[in-house]
């Protein structure tokens, strides 16, 4: 086995998904070598001793295969700049790391492990920073030791961090004692990456733990897809596919044993409800769907009749209503629970603002909520009432006790304070989150849905929604008057169009575009050109914060992905007064737009908000975004360890868009993206714009989406619970 000893000078290949990186590595002053191997993300400047076979590329010569590798400390100036300044030590950006190698050169590392104090020697650097600093290096050097531990397992830097940041001086122990647990306690570490450690550690291919551990991870994988359950043989079928190697099958029935044991100890719920189907749960979701069903019907069944004041109050108002409307308006009045469902246009929002009008004359507390921030904002502003995220009414915090999490404050012990509680864009709301708004809604509360049932379902577990709608089980007033639309607008009545199955009228109108191109390349011009030049002059809009790029998918060349680089390139391009900071394969520069993907419950900013970068501290490796919020505009700091929760948003998926409007909407609409094209994506998309619509393909393409009329299947027994 040959062994190698150099500083990374350039990655030229790197797979974030296999984590095979292709880099040179200068062995010597003029030996330079070409490395290839499933390895983590190392920064170029890193020093690393390596130990593979020599292999001939046909066409890039001699290449090292490795099969073991460590970091070493760099041995020149520019190695430990370029360590220094990698991101991996945090309070350091580049500013910084070039005054820390200017001041102790070389012997930077050893200075700062050894004489620590001297940092604050440097400008810049008060006893704060160098203590953030000293810390960081410190917690690196572990990372490092837990990296030789984990190498030939395939784990990244970022991943080990985490693991680190887990489990502490423990991680071997607890990893060697069951690896498994990485799959459900460290975020992004799988069970493929878990399985595989476990293997090599010598677990048997068909050993019992190994079976639960891959019934469990299929069905937190379903969950992830939106289901609530699998069916028995679907998972079985599933976990034997997933642990069947060419040298040792699995067999079902062995797999059927450890889904039993796991029913004993109550990890899962085996439900033979259905005559049909034996349906497998998580005990977690069971129990919520379990719960939800009952609390509805109880509330249902819960009639507080209003008598005080009536729809001739409502004339009185100025409120002028159509006979739905008018239906949900009685129906509310009598009923402990009303779903009112539509689409756009059709008054959800006046048939709202009726109800809290009536609510009020009769002196009753009223509640608003919705899902995220923008729609609770936007219900803010059409009511004139403060409205709220659901997990700021039901207080969603920290609990007291060290290590105890987040939980919500509010639940049957500690409920809301209300007489009646109207929940917006319901169609977002996962079974979990409608689980905890159920249990904190006090005994003869109303509660009042709203929503589109014919959007994207809700990115969490569940249908709740059309569940509760399509069920029969409560009270549904159905919106289908078209009132928001001015003489000239065809936004409203082309979403109708594509929801009803019928291909929208493409030409002759001022907000709705249809542009004919084929040709992807093509298609990616006409974007840049729209966003940048076009649609800003045409509308007077502002580029960035009022035009939103729409698509089905994340790759392709008219993915999320590679939209957002040339966005960004168009909208906000590199220039001297604008601070920028690289991050893995993102640019991120002041003033671009960017999203949030992932709920981060500290900081009060969850998965889809989009704010604007105002402040960048590449010395720090810090930004900040400006988030819009209910009360006003808030600045949000990130840390660059934080930084894998931000994404470029000049485009986003329709998924994404949920919630949200946008003054004008951009979206391709190709056959390259087929198997996305779906009649409820569409019309999604479609309702996020406001005022403008801009659809660049064929009109094959839009045909396809539109005859894909399948409601994305998703395994739920919430409307059958509500019957029986």
């Amino acid at each position: 086995m040959e062994r190698l000893e150099g500083t990374l000078e350039r990655i030229t290949y790197y797979n974030e998904e296999n984590l095979f990186m292709v880099a040179r590595l200068r062995c010597g002053e003029h030996e330079l070598n070409t490395i290839i191997g499933n390895m983590p993300r190392f920064s170029v400047g890193e020093r690393l001793i390596v130990e593979g076979e020599w292999t001939q590329h046909k066409d890039f010569g001699p290449q090292l295969k490795v099969w073991r590798y460590e970091a070493a400390a760099p041995h020149n100036e520019k190695g430990v700049r370029n360590f220094l300044a990698s991101g991996l030590i945090k309070g350091v950006g580049p500013s910084t790391a070039d005054k820390i190698v200017d001041h102790f050169g070389v012997e930077a590392l050893s200075i700062i492990e050894k004489e620590p104090a001297r940092l604050c020697d440097i400008d810049g650097i008060g006893t704060k920073k160098a203590a953030m600093i000293i810390s960081s290096l410190q917690e690196r050097q572990e990372v490092m030791r837990v990296m030789t531990f984990l190498q030939s397992y395939g784990v990244s830097t970022g991943y080990a961090t985490r693991i680190y940041r887990r489990y502490g001086d423990d991680t071997v122990n607890r990893v060697s004692e069951n690896p498994y647990r990485l799959a459900n306690d460290v975020f992004g570490v799988g069970f493929k990456t878990a399985d595989k450690i476990a293997l090599e550690m010598g677990l048997a291919p068909d050993s019992p733990h190994r079976m639960r551990a891959a019934l469990l991870y299929k069905l937190n994988e379903a969950q992830d897809q939106g289901h609530v359950f699998l069916p028995q043989q679907e998972l079985l079928r599933a976990v034997v596919d997933a642990l069947t190697t060419a040298e040792q099958p699995v067999e079902e029935e062995m797999v059927l044993q450890q889904l039993e044991r796991l029913a004993e100890s109550k990890q899962l719920v085996v439900d033979k409800g259905q005559a049909d189907v034996v349906a497998v749960y998580l005990a977690a979701l069971y129990h919520a769907e379990c719960y939800v069903a009952t609390r509805l019907l109880e509330i249902t069944q819960c009639q507080t009749v209003i008598h005080a004041a009536n729809s001739t109050d409502l004339e009185r108002e100025g409120f002028t209503l159509a006979e739905a409307q008018q239906e949900a308006v009685r129906t509310a009045m009598d009923a402990g629970l009303l779903v009112i469902t539509g689409g756009p246009g059709t008054g959800k929002t006046t048939t709202i603002r009726s109800l809290l009008t009536l609510f009020q004359l009769n002196g009753l507390e009223v509640l608003l909520a919705a899902p995220t921030g923008r729609a609770a904002k936007r219900m803010t502003e059409a009511t004139g009432l403060e409205a709220k995220t659901i997990h700021r009414l039901l207080e969603y915090a920290q609990t007291d006790g060290e290590g105890l999490g987040f939980a919500f404050q509010r639940d049957e012990d500690r409920p809301l304070k209300a007489h009646v509680l109207i929940i917006d864009e319901v169609s977002m709301v996962d079974l979990p989150l409608f689980y905890h708004l159920l249990k904190a809604i006090p005994d003869g509360c109303k509660l009042i849905l709203v929503g589109d049932m014919d959007q994207l379902p809700s990115v969490g577990p569940g249908n709740v929604l059309r569940d509760i709608t399509t069920s029969g089980a409560v009270p549904v007033v159905r919106l289908e008057q078209i009132f928001r639309q001015s003489d000239h607008s065809t936004i409203v009545s082309n979403a109708h169009a594509v929801n009803k199955g019928q291909m929208p009228h493409l030409g002759g109108s001022e907000d709705f575009f249809f542009i004919q191109e084929s040709e992807p390349e093509a298609i990616l011009d006409k974007i840049l050109d729209l966003c940048s030049r076009r649609l800003p002059q045409y509308k007077n809009r502002d580029a960035i914060t009022d035009i939103q790029v729409l698509s089905p998918m994340r790759r392709h060349l008219l993915g999320v992905d590679n939209l957002n680089v040339h966005l960004q390139g168009k909208l906000n391009p590199p220039a001297p007064h604008k601070t920028e900071m690289k991050y893995r394969n993102t640019t991120f520069r002041m003033g671009d737009k960017v999203m949030q993907i992932r709920n981060n419950y500290q900081k009060e900013v969850f998965n889809g908000d989009v704010g604007r970068i105002t402040y960048i501290n590449g010395d720090d490796g810090e930004l900040m975004v400006l988030y819009p919020d209910v009360g006003g505009a808030r600045d949000v700091l990130y840390e660059q360890a934080e930084l894998d929760e931000l994404v470029l948003s000049y485009a986003t998926s329709v998924h994404k868009s949920q919630g949200s409007e946008y003054p004008i909407v951009v979206l391709p609409v190709v056959t390259q993206h087929y198997i996305l094209l779906q009649k409820n994506l569409l019309y999604t998309a479609i309702t996020r714009a406001k005022e403008l619509v801009v659809l660049i393909g064929t009109k094959k393409a839009l045909a396809i989406a539109i005859r894909n009329n399948k409601v994305e299947t998703r395994y739920t027994r919430l409307a059958t619970r509500l019957v029986n």
